[in-house]
């Protein structure tokens, strides 16, 4: 056996290939949910997180009002965050670490504009 082989199974894929599939992916049930990119310095990831929650916060509560503006609304949060964090969208693997984290300054630009107040129509004081 070839030092090349040692750490070869039997379907043809290596040890770094299951932790590299570990880093990238969990699975809970049998369902594969892409994980955050690890790349990301702690408090972005930390605001980041912080957003999903309340945007799944605000989508559990409009829901309970029947509020499909609001569900909406929250479901954009949610999304932002998600591919701020780099479980949707691109895969964060793909890219480089410059790209990934721009992406997520770019979510949290665009989130943090969800939590300015809507001045439009209001008139100047």
């Amino acid at each position: 056996m070839a030092a090349d082989d040692a750490n070869t199974d039997d379907d043809g894929s290596t040890d770094d290939d299951a932790s590299t599939e570990a880093e990238r992916w969990l699975v809970v049930n049998g369902r594969r949910w892409r994980r955050t990119d690890p790349s990301l310095p702690e408090p972005v990831v930390e605001r980041l997180k912080s957003h999903l929650g309340r945007g799944r916060s605000g989508v559990r509560v409009a829901k309970s009002h029947g509020d499909e503006q609001a569900v909406a609304d929250a479901r954009t949060r949610v999304g932002l965050a998600k591919h701020g964090l780099g479980e949707r969208g691109p895969r964060w693997w793909e890219s480089s670490e410059a790209e990934r984290l721009e992406r997520a300054e770019e979510a949290l630009r665009e989130l943090d504009r969800l939590n300015e107040p809507d001045t439009a129509g209001s008139e100047p004081t």
